[in-house]
């Protein structure tokens, strides 16, 4: 059979299967499958099979995963949220709506030790959703503050979506990763302006600013950051320094996480076992994905059809913004429905030989996909960010009031990303630095 017409039956069944709810992996797995089979036979078929999961995973580089999860899962166990949590509020409680700012703060800084999106939507849930309707604040704020600063840890590094975008499209994980800092305090920064501005105008969303502490109330309470600072200069100041690659910061990273539980006498045999379970379904999840990505990657490439779909696209002579407007539109469409890492895989093996070609930056294009990917989180309607603070409330909340609480950072979000295409050095700035 040839390219063009395997290519359309298999993008169907793909299609189908996603429609019919198979897991998005072995979606993507056996669409590659059936793709070489039709245009290299069954021993082809069952000879990638055989070896393209043994070589994806056996990868150094996708090795930072599994670590970042455990520093993640070591993080949370420490309960650095909670002291974070209690230091962003004596500092930020006498702001207009500052126990959400402090939320908002405390979210991306514990995203730089998590590198999870979930993790952190759950954990911020469970924990200020309470406190701030217990105060007054109106639950679609908060709500949506959780969800939206739960997207940080997709941009503030570790993450693992960087490290994903990194592996498909050949780039440095470092790079890519350090290029996220910037934009992710500066995405952490306009939301809390945003906060700041609604409760100001509208008092009726948060409750009147409670009085400052006394500054030496403020300094102790910054006791409690230790362990994420530490975390921190460990990671980012290692591999901006090229102390160590971003695999080796993974693992010391978790190591320095592991020690921080130890030194707070919150590890036991039962947490270490429940982290380990965690981290392991985590991993094989994503690498499923991966996998699954890798052998409908492998069809595409050896069919030629990302030659033929790179020349067509090419041969338009469309304008460079149209391109990146292309991209952008695809991402947002397919985060309706389907988790951002899944989209990077599907799609990265295509559009980025595209993006490229026209003359965009590998690593400013990798945080505008991280970028789409983060907003794609709280879209409907299947915003798994908004899920997760619906399911991990305990407080009585819709869906709905969800999304409408969400609804302005996405506004945010929006503005953030045309700073970025207008202003690349925000992302370019501090990686070249590194050259």
């Amino acid at each position: 059979m040839d390219a063009s017409t395997a290519g359309l039956l298999v993008v169907a069944v793909l299609m189908l299967m996603l429609i019919g709810g198979v897991y998005i992996g072995v979606a993507l797995g056996l669409a590659g499958m059936i793709g070489i089979w039709l245009t290299s036979g069954a021993s082809s078929a069952f000879a990638q099979l055989a070896t393209i999961p043994f070589s994806t995973t056996n990868s150094f580089t996708l090795a930072v995963i599994p670590l970042f999860i455990f520093m993640g899962s070591f993080a949370t166990q420490a309960n650095l949220t909670t002291d974070l949590y209690r230091a962003a509020y004596k500092w930020l409680g006498h702001l207009h709506g500052g126990l959400a700012i402090a939320t908002n703060f405390a979210s991306a800084m514990f995203g730089a030790a998590s590198g999870s999106t979930i993790v952190n939507a759950a954990v911020f849930t469970r924990m200020s959703m309470p406190e701030m309707t217990a105060l007054g604040y109106s639950p679609r704020l908060a709500a949506g503050c959780i969800a939206a600063s739960g997207t940080l840890a997709a941009l503030i590094p570790p993450s693992v979506l960087m490290v994903i975008y990194a592996v498909i499209t050949e780039q440095s994980v470092a790079k890519v990763m350090i290029a996220g800092l910037v934009p992710g305090i500066l995405t952490a920064c306009v939301f809390a302006a945003s906060i700041y501005v609604r409760a100001l105008r509208n008092p009726d969303l948060a409750p009147t600013p409670v009085a400052m502490p006394p500054l030496g109330e403020r300094v102790r309470s910054l006791r409690g950051v230790w362990g994420i600072t530490i975390l921190f200069v460990l990671v980012i100041g290692g591999i901006y320094g090229g102390f160590f690659t971003a695999t080796s910061a993974g693992a010391f990273g978790a190591f320095g996480a592991m020690l921080i539980v130890i030194a707070k006498g919150r590890l036991n045999l039962k947490s270490l076992m429940e982290i380990i379970k965690e981290a392991s379904i985590s991993t094989t999840t994503i690498f499923i994905i991966v996998i699954g990505g890798m052998l409908f990657a492998r069809f595409v490439t050896y069919t030629g059809l990302i030659t033929d779909i790179v020349d067509w696209s090419l041969a338009l002579e469309l304008p460079r913004l149209a391109y990146l407007l292309g991209f952008i539109l695809l991402f947002l469409v397919l985060g309706m429905f389907i988790e951002p890492i899944a989209i990077m895989v599907m799609t990265l093996p295509i559009i980025y030989p595209i993006m490229t070609s026209v003359g965009y930056d590998p690593i400013w294009l990798g945080i505008i996909a991280v970028k789409m990917a983060e907003i794609s989180l709280c879209t409907p309607p299947v915003g798994l960010n908004v899920y997760i603070v619906r399911a991990s409330s305990p407080v009585p909340l819709a869906l709905e009031d969800v999304f409408a609480g969400v609804t302005p950072f996405l506004l945010m979000e929006v503005l953030i990303l045309a700073l970025l295409i207008i202003f690349p050095e925000i992302v370019t700035f501090v990686p070249d630095l590194m050259d």
